[in-house]
């Protein structure tokens, strides 16, 4: 076994403290003997979303050995609000301890530079590897197997049970409902998330007229009580009176017979859409990636493909899906849509003349014309926030998930992480708040002359008249607040890469790796803009610009070392990081990213 490089891990403190140990705070010293995976993530981040399901397996699988804990780390500021870090554990099923750490203090000891970072520590307490982004489940497997049969060797691997705690589960009628849905009948169908469920209300909004799936994560058809989901979330009423429902978690389009409760999956194979995969095709047969809401315009069913930052379009009549917009880029960049860049979209609602969305990652309010161009209403990027009314290039949106065409033109928008019910009127090109005091509202479906809210963490829904006037609310403005790292003009980058053990780069077809560099504002970068296959670029800055972000995509693939075997399996490891930075002649030369494995 060769030589790994260890680092004495840092002790994991909070000023949030810890959530799922039954008021305990466990420390690295009690966890000495178990294989520690710190997964660094904040609720907002799909990304981080995809991880969490990728550790299921592996915690289930080495229970007795391994420890996961997760540090959250906010990027928004009602991130860092305690109990909505709460809500969020039990939103996306969290079955581990998690340190809420809502100033960032165990993500600086640990260097982490990008959501999500899973960190390994061994039974003796040290670091033996760093994983960013997605896509790592295989290798930190292969890890875990060596450091559990090295460290039984030596008498210092010590098996039982963690330090989580279940909590004890709420008798609510829903819990944490995604999306809703106004049926013909009158009633609503409204994804019910955390239970995996879809559940039609009675006009009343309240009382369960039945419940379809059967209530456990699962990817099965059939009918309504042996059906399931996985964190269903958006809603769209076909034209033969059908529903089609985004099945988040599953990666997949469901269609839902409201006669019979019958579900069957159109569009998804199950499977993670990677780069790489097919971008169009039979429905069945092609990859998706977390689809969170869909709506029938021009046709088609339109995705917000919140897990690849893109937006795609299922043909119901031939049976196909395709890209429709968006690079897979994460950010704000209008267009062509072929050329345009989202940031985790996760709201759509259809008109004639637009496809509106809510562009979550970046606080945006977008949408995109009938000959595919993509426009940005409200919002500004990845880093910029808060609650502001006003002239629509000024105002500023928190996180939204939903958005809602009203009568007269305008749209409301469910300004989630503030709070919030907002409206958008493009004949003055003005923003205000309809309402506030809403905990979390995730969508809204007009009613008449009420518009009904859903609010995800208070499990219900809210029937609102629709105001004539608008609430006046203090003026917020924030940015994320991340330590800017101090760089030279002449910066080296390196993206860090160490194949995991029995694998290696396959260049028998070309390069395997990728790396896109650019900056915010665009004048901070001299040289060493755009892509190349390297994973080290020399970078230029601009001095005149004191402070900026870096933005560098990175993916690298690698596969089975056997020279013997002909179709060695393959992975993708891929990350995007927004580096803040701030420039001076003292500052470092080098910047290193760690996809995987440690800088040495």
């Amino acid at each position: 076994m060769s030589k790994r490089a260890r680092v004495r891990a840092p002790e994991l403190i909070g000023k949030g403290g810890w959530i799922n140990t039954g008021d305990k705070e466990p420390s690295l010293a009690d966890l000495r003997g178990r294989i520690v995976i710190v997964d660094f993530w904040t609720f907002c981040c799909v990304n981080c979303l995809h991880v969490l399901d990728e550790l299921r397996e592996l915690e289930d699988k080495h229970r007795d050995t391994v420890v996961v804990i997760g540090v959250h780390s906010p990027k928004f500021v009602h991130e860092a609000e305690h109990q909505a870090v709460v809500d969020a554990v039990e939103r996306y099923g969290v079955e581990h301890p998690v340190l809420d750490d809502p100033e960032l203090a165990t993500w600086k000891q640990y260097a982490v530079r990008a959501w999500p970072t899973l960190v390994v520590i061994d039974p003796e307490g040290y670091v033996v590897a760093q994983h960013a982004g997605e896509g790592h489940a295989h290798a930190i497997e292969r890890l875990v197997a060596e450091l559990e049969a090295e460290h039984e060797a030596k008498g210092t691997l010590r098996r039982g049970d963690g330090p989580y705690v279940a909590p004890e589960p709420e008798p609510t009628v829903l819990r944490f409902p995604g999306k809703a849905l106004l049926l013909p009948s009158g009633t609503f169908l409204v994804s019910d998330t955390t239970r995996h469920q879809l559940v039609e209300l009675a006009q009343d909004g309240e009382s369960v007229v039945r419940r379809i799936g059967s209530g456990g994560r699962g990817f099965a058809d059939g009918a309504a009580g042996a059906a399931s989901f996985n964190e269903p979330q958006g809603l769209a009423l076909l034209e033969d009176g059908s529903v089609v429902v985004a099945d988040s978690v599953n990666h997949a389009l469901r269609r839902l017979d409201l006669t019979t409760g019958e579900v069957t999956t159109v569009a998804g194979t199950g499977r993670q859409w990677w780069q790489g995969s097919p971008t169009s095709g039979p429905a069945r047969e092609v990859d998706l990636s977390s689809p969170w809401d869909v709506a029938l315009w021009q046709d088609k069913v339109w995705i917000a493909m919140a897990g690849v930052h893109q937006l795609w379009a299922y043909d119901p009549v031939e049976g196909t899906v395709a890209v429709a917009a968006g690079t897979t880029h994460e950010g704000l960049v209008d267009g062509p849509g072929a050329e345009a860049w989202f940031a985790q979209p996760s709201g759509l609602a259809a008109t004639p003349e637009r496809l509106w969305l809510a562009d979550s990652e970046t606080s945006a309010l977008r949408w995109v014309d009938p000959d595919g161009s993509v426009h940005t209403a409200v919002g500004t990027g990845l880093f910029d926030f808060g609650h502001r009314d006003g002239v629509a290039g000024q105002a500023l949106l928190q996180h939204p998930l939903g958005v809602t065409a009203l009568p007269d033109g305008s749209v409301a928008v469910a300004d989630t992480y503030n709070h919030a019910l907002r409206r958008y009127d493009p004949a003055t090109g003005e923003v205000t708040t309809l309402a506030t005091d809403l905990r979390e509202p995730s969508d809204a479906v007009l009613v008449g002359d009420d518009i009904v809210v859903v609010e995800s963490a208070r499990h219900r829904l809210t029937r609102l008249r629709l105001p004539e006037e608008a609430v006046k609310v203090p003026e917020v403005a924030h940015r994320t607040q991340r330590e800017a790292t101090e760089v030279a003009p002449r910066l080296r980058l390196d993206v860090v890469f160490q194949a995991p053990a029995g694998q290696k780069l396959d260049t028998r077809y070309g390069p395997s790796t990728r790396l896109l560099v650019s900056s915010t504002p665009p004048e901070l970068l001299i040289d060493g803009e755009g892509a190349g296959t390297e994973l080290s670029r020399a970078l230029e800055l601009d001095p005149s610009v004191p402070e900026g972000v870096l933005h560098v995509s990175a993916m690298a693939a690698s596969c089975d070392d056997d020279p013997d075997n002909e179709y060695p399996a393959c992975h993708v490891h891929q990350q995007d990081w927004g580096v803040p930075v701030r420039l001076t002649e003292s500052g470092t030369d080098r910047l290193a990213l760690v996809l995987a494995g440690m800088d040495t």
